[in-house]
């Protein structure tokens, strides 16, 4: 098991903040809009020599009803019941308000251990706000900055203390806290345009209400990570903010949580991209493809809400041309026809996935391939080049997967025209079953042994 901090407050008082620097690194966005935040953020974080899960919660709200708000405080509590510690952030400089003492009132009901944060205490400013935070009947409150890190080795005072009572619960003095790494670990983005079930996806993937969803479009803002098990593989489901065309996106909330999204896709394995059953594949979905497609990632295409469309095969029909007429360079891309909502056909996907990661590291052995090579240029020669001179391939290795990639060692590198290239690429994707992944050529003039 591992110690668990959730960090909760009210809207704008620097939850996120806090976040990214107990996690080291830039993973929730921040901005000065309140209600940045609304999904659960988790990530490993670590003050000093202690290390735990750390949890960045949606602003807390005072909402009772069916709306997002109240939606996005649901998912706050229940960050607050997994919880080993909470972080109760205030802001110093705007004092206590009735929220605050709400809230204060339902953590004092929990069975939780509370650490008090006054933050934004880096001034004058905050000083009434950090002794008016004794009144919430929380302990001592800590004056802090999450910004400044002031205040950071009273907290790591406390949360040592806890840390300490936690581990003797669990019976393990050690603490076994070590990481287990991110080998075997297959990342899996999510992406899509908004609105097109890619939360709702992932919900039912987990069997839980792990995201927020509703019929709000575009309520995902950061790319949000989580851990999970299928079949005995590790994973890392990330969601993302919907991508609408660039010149639609000028708020700047959602130009940050797109540039998220782009930053998920460069670091996943396996990239599923949603389209809406009803719609197709628009210019957007296509421009999200290549772009993964760039990257060098696996790409599976996922045809959801395929329960509210009358004619599947039409729909899916349409999905495979389209595919076939724009993204040629990537043929035999996986096509996954489902249901987010009901759990119709979503173990198709999960297979497709592993499948497709598989190809994507799929690693040929050098004489396999120069049989090939053989084969395939005698059967359809190389072009000319400069001066006249045939081309000629001398042979092929692979230096890496993730995607794969091969060098070519051949005598005019740069005269091979992307005819033939295209020719090579085609070859090799039936020959050794490497359907959809994207395939990298280097070309290369051989070391001459007598220079």
């Amino acid at each position: 098991m591992t110690f668990t901090v959730a960090v909760v407050g009210r809207p704008n008082v620097g939850k996120s903040t806090l976040f990214n620097r107990l996690a080291g690194k830039r993973l929730a966005l921040v901005d000065d809009t309140p209600g940045v935040t609304r999904d659960r953020r988790e990530a490993d974080g670590g003050l000093f020599d202690l290390e735990f899960r750390l949890v960045d919660t949606a602003g807390l709200e005072d909402a009772d009803d069916a709306s997002l708000a109240a939606r996005m405080r649901e998912q706050s509590q229940r960050a607050v019941e997994a919880a080993d510690v909470v972080l109760f952030m205030v802001d110093a400089r705007a004092g206590i308000t009735p929220s605050d003492e709400l809230f204060a009132e339902e953590l004092r009901k929990s069975d939780r251990p509370v650490i008090v944060l006054a933050n934004k205490c880096e001034g004058a400013a905050g000083e009434t706000g950090f002794y008016e935070a004794y009144e919430l009947g929380l302990g001592e409150p800590v004056a802090f900055s999450a910004e400044h890190a002031h205040g950071m080795d009273e907290l790591y005072e406390q949360l040592r203390t806890l840390l300490a009572a936690w581990q003797a619960e669990q019976g393990d003095e050690d603490a076994d806290t070590a990481d287990d790494g991110e080998s075997g670990v297959i990342q899996l983005a999510v992406v899509g345009r908004p609105n097109v079930g890619k939360s709702t996806l992932i919900n039912r993937l987990l069997g839980e209400d792990r995201l927020l969803t509703g019929p709000e479009a575009g309520i995902t803002r950061d790319a949000i990570r989580v851990d999970w098990h299928h079949r005995g593989q590790p994973m890392r489901l990330v969601d993302t903010a919907g991508q609408r065309r660039r010149a639609r996106v000028n708020d700047k909330l959602e130009q940050l949580a797109v540039q998220d999204a782009l930053h998920a896709i460069n670091f996943a394995h396996v990239v599923a991209l949603i389209a809406d059953a009803g719609e197709g594949l628009d210019r957007q979905d296509l421009h999200i493809a290549q772009s993964v497609i760039e990257e060098g990632r696996a790409l599976v295409v996922v045809v959801n809400k395929i329960d509210a469309v009358a004619d599947t095969e039409a729909a899916v029909k349409a999905v495979r041309d389209r595919l076939q007429t724009s993204l040629p360079q990537v043929r035999g891309v996986p096509v996954v026809t489902l249901s987010g909502l009901t759990g119709r056909n979503v173990a198709d996907l999960l297979d497709a996935v592993l499948r497709a990661y598989r190809v994507w590291t799929t690693k040929v052995a050098t004489p396999d391939l120069n049989q090939w090579l053989s084969e395939v240029t005698s059967a359809h020669p190389p072009p000319r080049g400069r001066y006249g001179k045939r081309i000629r391939f001398k042979y092929i290795t692979q230096p890496k997967a993730r995607p794969p990639t091969f060098t070519l060692f051949c005598s005019q590198p740069t005269e091979v025209p992307g005819t033939y290239t295209r020719y090579l690429e085609n070859e090799l994707r039936h020959d050794f079953d490497l359907p959809g992944t994207p395939i990298r050529f280097i070309y290369k003039r051989p070391k001459n042994p007598y220079a």
